[in-house]
């Protein structure tokens, strides 16, 4: 299977990721101004985001000027991680021995809101750090953590201080919400 991308220029050398086009698995077929059909292979990964608008100038493909009606912008996930993760082993050293305040997301690679509070639980472990600690706790693989904290829902974030739960923020919520209740513990 294969998409046509009219009026769409890539370079011969770029890489796409492309696992959100899952339904095309092998290739796209692009058609340029030429309408020559070329196949650019697009190695598996996690996004691809298609950016209509404007772009500024012109790139050359073939030895000829071709405008770009459209931006593919490759968004890098997982690349810089932040927030350490945390598992049943390492829970007692990490979170309840911590002598700091620390931050634990409970999450799950099937989650959507999870996937949308990790940027900023990122941000948060970057502008508090020093005074907090952050980590995440992937449910799936450390059921008996998040049963023995009453974790219902995904995504929660609890605070611990002193290896105590001081306070707890379920669903998917603004930064603020988040440093809100992190400024009342530091």
């Amino acid at each position: 299977m294969a998409i046509l991308l009219e009026n769409l220029t890539i370079p011969r050398a770029t890489i796409f990721p492309a696992a959100t086009l899952s339904p095309i698995v092998g290739s796209i077929s692009v058609s340029p101004i030429s309408k020559r059909r070329e196949v650019v292979k697009l190695p598996e990964s996690r996004g691809l985001k298609i950016s209509s608008g404007r772009s500024s100038g012109s790139v050359s493909y073939n030895s000829r000027l071709v405008r770009r009606s459209a931006r593919i912008v490759a968004e890098a996930q997982d690349t810089a991680v932040v927030v350490a993760p945390v598992t049943e082993v390492t829970w007692k050293s990490d979170i309840l021995e911590s002598d700091t305040p620390v931050l634990v997301e409970f999450w799950a690679p099937w989650c959507g809101p999870c996937r949308m509070i990790h940027p900023i639980i990122d941000e948060l472990a970057k502008e508090f750090a020093g005074k907090l600690k952050c980590y995440k706790l992937n449910t799936d693989e450390s059921p008996n953590i998040p049963t023995e904290y009453g974790v219902r829902s995904i995504p929660t974030v609890i605070l611990f201080k002193d290896g105590e739960k001081k306070d707890a923020v379920v669903g998917a919520v603004p930064k603020s919400t988040l440093a809100t209740s992190i400024e009342k513990f530091l």
